[in-house]
């Protein structure tokens, strides 16, 4: 394996053998292979990938997907079926909620037990025993049994202290989703920052973390590798998947209008009980916009073909930036004035959002339309188009931050 391979995973499967009965078990041991009293359920299949040294990457799939299964494999914690994972560096790792700990032993012995399973010495531990207690923040509790923890400290201790054990590679689980948001905010913090030189292998339900923190993603679909590339774009794909019962929309639909560039190969889907054929952007008075300042009043216009009789209509969009973020976005559901209630069959109909453009930072951003049927909470996606427009920021002065603002007067006493 090459020096700069950190993780390296070839034709890897996990098969677990699911018993009906306590008995079949049994009978399973002296049948000596003449007969099968098992059904095989494969949680991982035939999985290759390889992850370079000082790479982020976010593994993303529905529950059951085999991402945990994953991770388990690649710490070791678990045995393949067939295949192989070869590691380059300490892994440490945060799995499922309460993994590593004794419930038993105090905060403090806990911390020194697992430490020791990363190779630290007692006395290492006990130098890095005030930092990682800061970073953990749960005061006099360290001297508890941690089965008196709830989740969130659970989780704020065993992260602290995976964090000051010179790992080169870390596995990070969903299991941030039960820390509070001060706790998530430092632990992302401090992630960053361990990009910077160690690998990271970080799987979350949150897109947008993905995409903010990862350089390149894997979708994993019922025990197979899916889609691999930039966060973006598997994100998209798996934002697409999880409505693959419905129809995919012909991608020809959007239209080039004047003075706005159609992103290439814009990625779609939706039921097609409506279709978008066209998006334009222009200011209050009609004029297509070719770049943005920041703080135009701005109008969205979406032509909209419906095939059905569709009640409750949403138009919306998103703008992201480069990485895939979404800086902002909003729908026709929270329009200060006006409202849809009724699109007729095969009557074109064109829906028209205004609104006040944020000043962002320089450079280029996509947005995304979609029209669906429903409330905000539940509805249906009829047609959602990915990159449907490419807006080029070019604000008069620089901007801190994502997003700008006006500052409406300083003074001083």
């Amino acid at each position: 394996m090459s020096s700069e391979i950190a993780i390296s995973v070839q034709n890897l499967s996990k098969c677990y053998q699911i018993y009906d009965r306590p008995r079949d078990r049994l009978l399973q041991m002296f049948s000596r292979g003449r007969k099968q009293y098992f059904r095989e359920f494969w949680a991982l299949k035939d999985v290759s990938f390889e992850i370079k040294r000082g790479e982020t990457v976010g593994i993303i799939g529905r529950n059951g997907s085999g991402k945990s299964t994953l991770l388990q494999l690649l710490c070791g914690t678990l045995n393949p079926t067939s295949g192989t994972v070869t590691i380059k560096g300490k892994v440490a790792a945060l799995l499922e909620l309460g993994a590593g700990f004794n419930p038993e032993f105090t905060g403090r012995e806990n911390v020194f037990l697992s430490a020791s399973l990363y190779g630290l010495t007692n006395e290492q531990t006990a130098e890095r025993f005030d930092q990682i207690l800061a970073f953990a923040d749960i005061g006099q509790f360290i001297d508890q049994p941690v089965k008196t923890y709830s989740s969130g400290m659970f989780i704020r201790l065993a992260f602290a202290v995976i964090a000051h054990v010179d790992a080169d590679i870390l596995v990070v689980d969903e299991a941030l989703a039960v820390g509070d948001a001060y706790f998530v905010q430092k632990c992302m913090r401090f992630l960053r920052g361990f990009t910077e030189q160690g690998t990271l292998i970080f799987v979350s339900h949150d897109s947008s973390a993905v995409v903010g923190l990862c350089s390149s993603a894997l979708l994993l679909d019922k025990g197979t590798l899916q889609f691999a590339g930039s966060p973006k774009e598997v994100t998209d794909f798996y934002l697409a998947s999880l409505h693959e019962d419905l129809t995919i929309a012909d991608s020809s639909v959007v239209e080039h209008a004047e003075g706005n560039s159609v992103a290439d190969a814009a990625k779609e889907f939706g039921s097609g009980a409506v279709r978008i054929v066209s998006v334009r952007l222009t200011d209050e008075d009609g004029s297509s916009i070719s770049s943005i300042s920041g703080g135009e009043n701005i109008r969205l216009s979406v032509e909209c073909l419906p095939a059905l009789d569709v009640i409750n209509p949403i138009v919306g969009f998103l703008v992201r930036d480069r990485f895939g973020q979404v800086v902002f976005g909003m729908n026709s559901i929270h329009a200060k004035k006006g409202r849809l209630d009724r699109f007729i069959k095969d009557h074109p109909v064109k829906v028209t959002l205004s609104f006040h453009m944020p000043t962002l930072q320089a450079g280029d951003y996509s947005l995304g339309v979609a029209v669906a049927e429903g409330t905000q909470l539940n509805h249906i996606q009829h047609h959602w188009i990915h990159d449907a427009l490419i807006l080029p920021f070019r604000p008069p002065r620089t901007v801190s931050g994502i997003v700008g603002i006006e500052l409406d007067a300083v003074e001083a006493r």
